[in-house]
């Protein structure tokens, strides 16, 4: 039987490395803090494309997706679904509005994990929102020549419902005697392990990551997206969450890979939060500079349409003219053409030809 106690299993995790991070974190929360109240109202626009690249993001590794124009629409309420994938979309959207609005109202039990899967599910008309799984689920994957096999096999049905109590009990016993960021990874995987629904269990998982983190005082969820970081990643976090799931019934899984991989993932958003906010609020960088700035500062290619949504306080026409300028100046090169032209700094080239 599963033992879902945090209290004496958490100091393992304290190596030098994720101990370094989590001293590193808690320096940038305290700046983020400066950084919110000084910027308020130039921080709204930070939100808005967080929320549209968290929706995305979270659905698209699910396989979920639906066109750029739509996707905006569809998460500034503008238009009604149209099809299965922009329904969870939608309801993606509202549930993470619901932890963005009042995370600190939501507490951590079964019945609201229940409440929040069933509005991820409310335009779908699906039976399973709402429900713990009724049937057996296990987690396959596919290697490169299409063969199946089992990864891991969650917790059974009958038992799902117990299993969620127990790990809910545990977290709120080990709160005030946990760190906080190890508490609530090591929570993201146990949810994960036990995989409590038929569907939108990945999905439910980075949804409460942002609610622990939220209610933990680490918010830059709010103005970064975390799921998009973690989808540039995602073979790292699979690999992660396999290590970590290892011996998990037999309580001898190490927590160590996923906790330290979801670690990084924060302090690569607090370090984009930075060099976002800076960019937003310098009165001294014009537009067009800016454009320049974050196509230098990029990992990799970039479309115009990420350039758009990043910045939707600058018009189309001014990025396609700051394009135009960047190419005549040889400081960035095109590659591919139509819609799937890309766009990288010239010093990163060599990765990328």
């Amino acid at each position: 039987m599963r033992n879902y106690s945090y209290t004496d299993k958490w100091q393992k995790l304290l190596t030098g490395d994720i101990v370094k991070k989590l001293t590193l974190i808690n320096e940038y929360k305290g700046e983020q803090r400066l950084f919110i109240e000084a910027h308020k109202d130039e921080l709204k626009e930070l939100m808005e494309i967080a929320k549209i690249q968290s929706t995305e993001a979270s659905n698209r590794i699910e396989g979920i997706s639906t066109a750029n124009e739509r996707l905006k629409s569809l998460v500034q309420a503008k238009t009604t679904p149209h099809n299965r994938d922009e329904s969870e979309i939608a309801g993606y959207r509202d549930v993470l509005s619901t932890i963005h609005e009042n995370y600190d109202f939501i507490p951590i039990n079964a019945n609201y994990f229940l409440q929040l899967h069933r509005d991820l599910y409310k335009f779908v008309g699906a039976k399973s929102g709402g429900s713990f799984k009724n049937s057996d689920n296990i987690i396959k994957e596919t290697d490169a020549d299409g063969n199946e096999r089992i990864r891991f096999k969650p917790v059974p049905a009958w038992e799902t419902p117990s299993a969620v109590d127990a790990l809910c009990d545990a977290y709120r016993e080990a709160k005030d005697n946990v760190d906080p960021l190890i508490l609530n990874m090591m929570f993201i995987l146990d949810f994960l392990c036990i995989h409590p629904f038929n569907d939108g269990n990945g999905r439910m998982s980075r949804l409460l990551t942002l609610l622990l983190l939220y209610q933990s005082g680490f918010i830059v969820g709010k103005y970064v997206s975390i799921e998009k970081i973690i989808e540039e990643s995602k073979e790292t976090y699979y690999e992660v969450l396999q290590d970590s799931s290892i011996n998990w019934y037999e309580n001898e899984n190490d927590y160590k890979p996923f906790v330290n991989y979801m670690l990084g993932v924060i302090i690569n958003a607090y370090r984009e939060f930075e060099s976002r906010v800076k960019l937003v609020t310098d009165p001294n960088i014009s537009k067009v500079d800016r454009v320049e700035i974050i196509i230098k500062e990029h990992l990799g290619p970039i479309t115009k349409a990420e350039l758009i949504a990043m910045n939707p306080d600058i018009s189309e026409t001014t990025i396609q003219r700051s394009l135009k300028e960047l190419l005549k100046a040889d400081k960035i090169k095109k590659i591919g053409g139509g819609r799937y032209t890309k766009y990288v700094w010239k010093e990163g080239l060599n990765d990328y030809r």
